[in-house]
């Protein structure tokens, strides 16, 4: 009977848990509970309206194609002086082949003269029409000097005309006042001494017989009394009028000049005789 008990006994034991095996459903439900708060987490926040498309952006590009980079310039070697190598050791100088040239095509060569040729019947041209060019402007300048040296000379000569004809002018204008001084002075002195008293010359009866006519002047002074002095004939006179036109003069009174009040003398008083037959 006791053995019987005790086999039922660790029977039963056997289909039992063990502690391991509880820790392990634990750690198991632990999980997940933690993976459905997750998931429930996830759910709530989850949004509800649909997302907008994005937006799709370009982006352009250009191709540059840059210069390649000049390759930096080596440092310059300085070459060691050469030995001075011996004459056995100098390699013998080779003849230079003379290089021929190939003969052109004639038709190449004939184009090649004719655009030569064109191209130096254009230099020609152009240097003509810049020769003519240089000519129309020389002559232009030169007309234009021309010109201007015309109107200067015309001034010139406009100006020394206009002074001429002021120094006329101013000389005509000088001697007219002189003139009229004169005269003025001529008139106050024969105001000043008038003659009172003058006989004419007897005509000469050889001059009467040969019909002989002519004029004489007398110059002299007259003193201050009024009297004639020193007659003496000046000009042309005919020998047979000398004596009579003298004889006349001194005969002649005059009213004396008054200087100051004072009577003075008068010289080169002048007085011409006319010898007419009538």
């Amino acid at each position: 009977m006791s053995a019987v008990l005790m086999s039922n006994q660790s029977f039963s034991l056997s289909h039992l848990p063990s502690c391991s095996s509880w820790r392990n459903f634990t750690a198991a439900g632990v999980a997940v509970g933690i993976h459905a708060l997750v998931v429930a987490l996830l759910l709530a926040q989850w949004p509800s309206s649909k997302p907008e498309a994005p937006q799709v952006r370009t982006l352009t590009t250009q191709l540059i194609s840059l210069p390649a980079p000049a390759p930096p310039a080596l440092p310059e070697m300085i070459a060691p002086p050469p030995e001075p190598a011996s004459v056995a050791d100098v390699p013998p100088i080779k003849p230079v082949e003379p290089i021929i040239d190939a003969t052109p095509e004639p038709q190449i060569q004939q184009q090649k003269l004719e655009q030569a040729a064109l191209a130096r019947k254009r230099v020609e041209e152009q240097q003509q029409r810049e020769l003519q060019k240089a000519q129309q402007r020389e002559q232009q300048r030169l007309a234009e000097q021309r010109r201007l040296e015309r109107q200067r000379r015309e001034a010139q000569q406009a100006e020394t005309q206009q002074r001429l004809a002021q120094e006329q002018a101013r000389q005509a204008h000088e001697a007219a006042a002189v003139a009229a001084r004169q005269a003025e002075a001529a008139a106050a002195a024969s105001r000043q001494y008038l003659p009172i008293a003058k006989e004419a010359p007897d005509y000469p009866d050889r001059a009467l017989d040969k019909n002989i006519e002519g004029d004489c002047t007398v110059s002299y002074r007259v003193n201050s009394q009024g009297r004639v002095e020193s007659p003496e004939v000046v000009g042309d006179c005919h020998p047979l009028f000398v004596r009579p036109s003298l004889a006349a003069a001194k005969t002649f009174r005059y009213q004396p000049r008054l200087e100051n009040g004072k009577a003075v003398a008068v010289d080169g008083v002048k007085n011409t005789f006319h010898y007419r037959i009538e």
